[in-house]
């Protein structure tokens, strides 16, 4: 063979060695196919009805200590059944949170409180501390009874003022019962409105509330 003939089977060897080189290296390269996946609809709920248990088998503590001992620390009303009132706290922020909603869906909410530890007077009136509140929440079509989310169990917790700033808080209208039932409410309002429902804060209590009911317009800035 002459040296011409074996330069140009060189030339071709070389050619369809690289043509099947960048072949394969393009069957195997992924192809940049775009994300067929969709946020998740926020629900869209209307209240139909509503209950909210306080077992009496949680531990009531009455004692003035810093963090005494118990399932329920309630000091913001007069000295009286303490499971009727925390029921009071969670009957008002589930209207106040659910009842202006108009969504398409009817729902039940049904919810049942764990744990109530809010502040005592010798807490409150010294070094403050958090509100801490827990509960399961689950959400209900009334008609079939299908769950259509929950049983979920949510802590909600509240840094609480103490010392001087309670004091002047309390001026303004900012009690614990206040500040409590809208911090209960905008969680209600998060859980039957967002899709992830309420989150809780990376730190685990919620510092600042967002009144869905102010108590006067100087209350906005009070937080």
């Amino acid at each position: 063979m002459s040296m011409g003939k074996i330069f140009a089977a060189l030339v071709l060897a070389l050619g369809a060695s690289a043509c099947a080189s960048v072949d394969t290296a393009s069957r195997n390269a992924p192809f940049d196919v775009p994300s067929t996946e969709m946020a998740v609809p926020a629900p869209s709920y209307a209240l139909e009805s509503f209950d909210v248990l306080v077992p009496t088998t949680l531990k009531v503590s009455e004692a003035n200590l810093y963090y005494p001992p118990g399932d329920i620390v309630w000091r913001g009303d007069a000295p009286g059944d303490r499971y009727q009132q925390v029921k009071a706290i969670f009957d008002e922020s589930v209207r106040l949170g659910a009842y202006p909603l108009d969504g398409a869906m009817p729902v039940r909410v049904e919810i049942e409180v764990t744990r109530f530890h809010a502040l005592t007077e010798k807490t409150r009136y010294t070094v403050g501390g958090v509100h801490s509140i827990e509960f399961i929440m689950t959400i209900i079509e009334p008609e079939t009874g299908t769950v259509l989310r929950g049983p979920k169990p949510i802590t909600a917790s509240l840094v609480a003022y103490g010392g001087q700033m309670a004091i002047q808080a309390e001026s303004r209208g900012l009690t614990q019962k206040y500040r409590i039932t809208q911090h209960l409410a905008r969680v209600v309002r998060d859980e039957l409105t967002k899709a992830e429902g309420f989150v809780a804060p990376d730190r685990g209590a919620t510092k600042r509330i967002q009144p869905l009911e102010p108590i006067g317009k100087q209350l906005a800035a009070a937080e």
